[in-house]
């Protein structure tokens, strides 16, 4: 069996990885020029159910480096005001660990075939039941099962489904990083909480490493490089839905938002990387319709984006990875056939898909401030 997975994102490795470990043939092709062309280091919360997914399809020699490389999840999810006086609680947080995607990528990039330049320009499914990919940059490619893993913007999403597209909440928001230096780590009661200001809200998030990543990957797995990633604050600045960027900087769009805020605060801003900043919108797409049956599906952000509000879309993604590799493998062992195995895939992702939009987009209102006057 041969499997195509187009889309280098989490979802799309973990799924490579996780047919690698079974002896599956699996490709990855990649629309960007290359693999570290776009940064992607910002910190992600894992619930239990998506590190499990994670551990499930690494490689077992490599879970002593996981647990390495992660943190521990903790904060008191309050409301805090620009001076960090508490003004309100948000709820209690669900029990998770912390790690890097920045980390994470590199992890799950190790020993697999990467297409790097590859955009999917269509595909066909053939008399045979095979499907032929073709691509802007090289030639086709013939596999038994396309996987669709290739975001928000999915090219094999708008074949195979194409009513199913995303939904612009109007949300925008400002993202970055900054090194957790001694200063930095007294903002600890703000970790977790929201910072309501006049018309934004900051979330901070700290991702400490239980060990460096490099040293870790070089003590527990020298096969594996990893990056040299310090532990850092996770900022973001949610503007609200008709809040404008301009031309300034990400830095100075967020900075132009906290006048008299605590200095701790706007330091935090001034310190922040400037090329790992950027302006990003929320965006998701929720599953419409059960397309044919077929050799062609869908993973992760290009069938159930969800707004990162609701913790669960790398969560989800990495759950899909994990429910396909086992079908997959019981398809491979004979169990049942290929169709089988992906519509068994299909209909559970599809449910507990929906369900996580649908969570992600309650939570959002409570962190998104009023809109600006026109």
């Amino acid at each position: 069996m041969r499997v195509s997975v187009v889309g280098a994102g989490l979802g799309g490795l973990c799924l490579a990885q996780g047919l690698h470990g079974a002896g599956i043939e699996a490709d990855v092709y990649e629309r960007d020029p290359a693999i570290t062309a776009r940064f992607q280091g910002y910190r992600l919360v894992l619930s239990p159910v998506g590190f499990e997914a994670l551990r499930g399809c690494l490689p077992p020699r490599w879970h002593p480096l996981l647990d390495a490389i992660v943190g521990d999840a903790y904060g008191e999810r309050l409301i805090l005001d620009p001076q960090l006086n508490q003004i309100g609680e948000l709820g209690p947080g669900r029990p998770g660990i912390v790690i890097d995607r920045q980390v994470l990528r590199h992890l799950l990039l190790t020993g697999l075939a990467v297409h790097t330049g590859a955009a999917l320009t269509c595909y066909d499914v053939l008399a045979d039941g095979k499907v032929e990919a073709r691509f802007a940059h090289g030639g086709p490619a013939t596999t038994d099962l396309l996987v669709g893993a290739d975001g928000v913007g999915s090219a094999v999403r708008a074949v195979l489904s194409p009513r199913t597209t995303p939904t612009d909440t109007g949300v925008r928001f400002v993202i970055g990083r900054t090194p957790l230096t001694e200063r930095f780590a007294g903002l600890t009661r703000a970790f977790g909480s929201k910072i309501a200001g006049d018309g934004v809200s900051l979330l901070l998030g700290a991702m400490r490493f239980r060990t460096p990543p490099k040293e870790a990957a070089e003590e527990l797995a020298p096969e594996v490089a990893l990056p040299d990633v310090r532990d850092y604050v996770r900022w973001a600045m949610i503007l609200p839905p008709n809040g404008s960027f301009g031309a300034s900087t990400p830095q100075e769009t967020v900075l132009s938002r906290m006048e008299g805020w605590h200095p701790d605060l706007r330091a935090l801003i001034e310190q922040s990387d400037p090329d790992n900043s950027t302006l990003l919108s929320i965006r998701v797409v929720e599953p419409r319709e059960r397309w044919a049956p077929g050799p062609v599906t869908l993973l992760g952000d290009a069938i159930h984006a969800t707004s990162p509000t609701g913790g669960n879309g790398a969560n989800t993604a990495l759950r899909d990875a994990d429910l396909l590799r086992r079908c997959l493998i019981e398809a491979a062992e004979g169990r049942q056939n290929l169709l089988g195995a992906v519509g068994d895939y299909e209909r559970q992702m599809l449910e507990y898909g929906v369900e996580a939009v649908r969570h992600s987009l309650d939570a959002l209102p409570a962190f998104v401030p009023k809109p600006e006057p026109a």
